[in-house]
């Protein structure tokens, strides 16, 4: 299985919630996790801007295959070996109803984790 590369609102508390809980589960190391909001992030280097990766989740396989949007959680979760997610968010049926929830979330996810973001990535600590 090819790794992935996940692009990420390193100043999100529930992003940083979910980023954690996945690295906890990178045992086989086939995921990178890159902090668009760091310093150091090179657009260059990467070929994503910080604006467009902070509009929607991007990710990019180790081919070179971009990846945005739900696509992106059904490879994480797949390589999490977390399958029932993966399946989930692999069902084309699904993907009209989880890309709208998630461009919700990406829109407001500021305000979101302000409220809940503290909490779940307490819990992520934890339980990951």
């Amino acid at each position: 299985m090819q790794s992935l590369t996940i692009y990420y609102d390193g100043e999100c508390p529930l992003c940083l919630a979910e980023i954690h809980f996945l690295k906890s589960r990178n045992k086989d190391h086939l995921i990178e996790f890159v902090d668009v909001t760091a310093a150091e992030y090179e657009e260059a280097t990467h070929q994503l801007s910080c604006q467009l990766a902070l509009a929607a989740m991007h990710g990019r396989l180790a081919d070179g295959t971009q990846l945005k949007g739900i696509p992106v959680f059904t490879e994480a979760y797949r390589r999490s070996d977390l399958p029932m997610l993966a399946w989930i968010f692999s069902r084309t049926w699904l993907e009209p109803f989880l890309s709208a929830m998630y461009y919700v979330f990406a829109k407001y996810r500021h305000s979101i984790s302000r409220t809940i973001g503290p909490m779940m990535l307490r819990l992520s600590k934890r339980f990951a």
